[in-house]
């Protein structure tokens, strides 16, 4: 059975029938046809879950049934519209703009790898939305939901392939 977890506008993210608090994107909520990239904002609808990445030097491998892959300090995310790969994977260095993967906070310990705008990605709608850390003091992401990493090692127990996350105004 598919599964879609929803993080609703009001911070929140149901998980395991009871809502966990939650970051959404500083620029507020958007729908997916409205997104663009930089604007902070958190895209309307439901994001299939691709897989999760982790830091092996901070943290074991997650309990989950998901696909797990090992982040090492070469990763990156390109956000840039005019490369052609915009909003993938990519192995640093490159000569176009992304987002490093290996930080020095926690905010990228576990990554889950959400399916937007990426079948196949459309240029300047928005790249590398996640669910990863939240800081501690929950302050708004660039797009991405954001739990702590007790809630995230709940979700991952509870996730399965073909599962989803919703982002919902309600």
């Amino acid at each position: 059975m598919v599964k879609n977890f929803t993080a609703r506008a009001d911070g929140t993210l149901c998980l395991n029938e009871h809502r966990v608090r939650c970051a959404l994107g500083k620029g507020g909520l958007r729908p997916a046809s409205e997104k663009r990239e930089g604007d902070g904002a958190s895209p309307v609808g439901i994001w299939p879950i691709r897989y999760v990445f982790y830091r092996p030097d901070r943290l074991d491998r997650p309990q989950t049934a998901l696909n797990c892959v090992t982040l090492s300090p070469d990763d990156g995310w390109c956000d840039d519209p005019s490369s052609p790969a915009y909003n993938q994977h990519v192995k640093l260095p490159v000569d176009f703009s992304h987002e490093k993967l290996w930080r020095d906070d926690h905010v990228y310990d576990v990554i889950v790898v959400l399916g937007h705008n990426d079948d196949p990605p459309v240029a300047g709608l928005g790249s590398a939305i996640f669910l990863h850390l939240a800081r501690e003091d929950y302050s708004g992401t660039e797009g991405c939901v954001a739990i702590a990493m007790d809630d995230m090692r709940a979700f991952l127990a509870e996730a399965r392939p073909g599962d989803g996350i919703e982002i919902a105004p309600t």
